[in-house]
């Protein structure tokens, strides 16, 4: 009987020591790559959050030079023929151009654009209402955004349709954390009809 007491007293003991020296380091190894996964998400969604000003402001000059081609079309400001790039006999400038304010005709992303100077983003300033100058209000230069407007003749089957234009819109800009060019691309299809 007391052989029998010892035993039990022994599992007891056995069943009290606690954990081992080696589960102590894996199960902190096991938390160590957790907490670093983590961190890595919050530093990705803290990245994601500081360009997303940049994001939207790209959707907007898109979107402005979109509306400002319907616009034209809509009040007969320029004919059917007029809605090409320079190349193709239109006044629409190719390739990449700076943010400038529509010049005299009004139409973003023509030759007359240069003169009217560039485009600046005006936010309101402390008091949170417009003056409509800077300052007191936070204007935001916009020279690291470019603007390309490529316009093409829609084609179906390899047949072109001479009442269908397809205006690719594609806004270039680097934000100040990445460093690398990024861009925004609106597809649209423009008809000659009204």
């Amino acid at each position: 009987m007391a052989g029998k007491s010892i035993s039990i007293r022994t599992r007891a003991r056995r069943r009290q020591e606690g954990f081992t020296l080696i589960e102590t380091l894996i199960s902190m190894v096991v938390m160590t790559v957790g907490l670093v996964a983590l961190l890595g998400v919050f530093g990705l969604a803290m990245a994601s959050t500081q360009t997303s000003q940049e994001n939207a402001i790209g959707k907007r000059l898109a979107n402005e030079a979109l509306e400002g081609i319907l616009t034209a079309r809509e009040t007969a400001n320029i004919t059917w023929g007029e809605l090409q790039n320079t190349g193709s006999g239109g006044i629409f400038l190719a390739g990449a151009q700076p943010i400038n304010n529509p010049g005299v005709d009004g139409i973003i992303g023509t030759a007359d654009d240069a003169a009217a100077g560039a485009q600046r983003l005006e936010m309101p300033g402390p008091s949170g209402v417009y003056a409509g100058t800077c300052p007191p209000d936070n204007c935001m230069n916009l020279s690291n955004y470019t603007r390309t407007i490529a316009i093409q003749q829609a084609t179906n089957g390899g047949v072109p349709i001479p009442t269908l234009n397809i205006v690719t819109i594609t806004i270039t800009y680097t934000t100040p954390q990445l460093k690398i060019p990024k861009n925004y691309v609106l597809v649209a299809h423009v008809s000659q009809y009204r």
